[in-house]
């Protein structure tokens, strides 16, 4: 299975990123061999709106099974599902560990959002200062 992990850098050693859309990188890891598979720069990050969706059809694209990361948003998460990639929330540490954790079966699925989304909060205090 390849897993991709939220990182904030590129290799095994890299920390656990805890946004999805807006990570710096995606840590691809082959879990039946314990092994790297690659680290790509994630060019949603740099998305004026609709990072989370973006990072989805980037992670689809890439034949990504599941990805492990800390936040999911509504419309990451909407995605995520469309592409049929499992979700596994709650993440820390580095790369390394939370592949052994997802090989142990110590990773917690998730099949909703995590948090709300950014572009609506930012909708409500737009209207607050109208």
């Amino acid at each position: 299975m390849r897993l991709a992990v939220c990182a904030q850098g590129k290799g095994l050693s890299a920390e656990v990123d805890q946004r999805f859309g807006r990570c710096s990188h995606f840590v691809i890891v082959d879990t039946e061999k314990g092994e790297l598979v690659d680290s790509i720069h994630n060019v949603s990050a740099e998305a004026a709106g609709g990072a989370g969706p973006q990072a989805a059809q980037l992670l689809a694209g890439l034949d990504v099974d599941a990805v492990a990361l800390g936040n999911v948003g509504p419309n990451a998460a909407a995605a995520l599902e469309a592409a049929k990639i499992k979700v596994y929330s709650g993440v820390t540490g580095t790369v390394e560990t939370t592949m052994q954790k997802f090989i142990d079966g110590k990773l917690t699925p998730v099949s909703e959002a995590t948090v709300s989304s950014h572009s609506g909060m930012r909708g409500r205090e737009g209207g607050r200062n109208q």
